[in-house]
């Protein structure tokens, strides 16, 4: 009998599912390769418009570049992927949901407590999808825009004001955790 078990064991165990750990770690993987994408692409073309038409110039990199930018990665990954920050700039793009504001919320204490922003992330099962997030750390090229309002150039201030008028992105810092980048896949 023991054989016939052992025997049935073999047979079926190239079939089984794979552990769900395994397909965790795949998940992470495939989630973390994907976020970070975006942020060098991104910081490529903000460097190549700042030098071009100064920081006032570039903010169109950001409103419209940046979201053309995700969409084609989505597309051709099949992740959704966005920035988005509990200091929003775009309130029509860049609003966490709960889940992302739990993760911001706890990557600004694990940041406070002495943790290197840039390698604060978070991956996990979400009902039936898989969710990730990276944050992104500030910048010192990002200063010219998010960094205290008092200290933006005037054209950046007024460019702002036009593109956002409900804006909160500024105030930060270099090194302070900007937002995140978030992707999710349905399973």
């Amino acid at each position: 009998m023991k054989k016939l078990l052992f025997v049935a064991a073999t047979l079926i165990a190239p079939f089984a599912a794979t552990p769900a750990h395994a397909n965790d770690s795949a998940l992470l993987d495939e989630a973390r390769k994907v976020a970070t994408t975006l942020p060098p692409k991104l910081l490529v073309a903000l460097q190549e418009e700042i030098r071009k038409s100064g920081a006032e110039g570039a903010i169109p990199v950001c409103k419209d570049m940046a979201p053309k930018m995700a969409g084609e990665i989505s597309q051709q990954t099949g992740w959704k992927i966005k920035r988005v920050s509990l200091k929003a700039r775009n309130d029509a793009r860049a609003i966490p949901d709960e889940w992302e504001k739990a993760a911001l919320e706890d990557f600004d204490k694990r940041a406070a407590a002495g943790e290197a922003p840039g390698k604060l992330e978070k991956g996990e099962k979400v009902g039936n999808e898989y969710r990730f997030v990276k944050a992104l750390p500030v910048q010192g090229l990002c200063l010219s825009c998010h960094g205290p309002a008092d200290q933006l150039k005037p054209a950046v201030q007024a460019v702002l004001s036009q593109h956002y008028p409900n804006d909160k992105a500024t105030g930060y810092s270099e090194g302070q955790i900007r937002g995140v980048i978030s992707v999710r896949k349905g399973l």
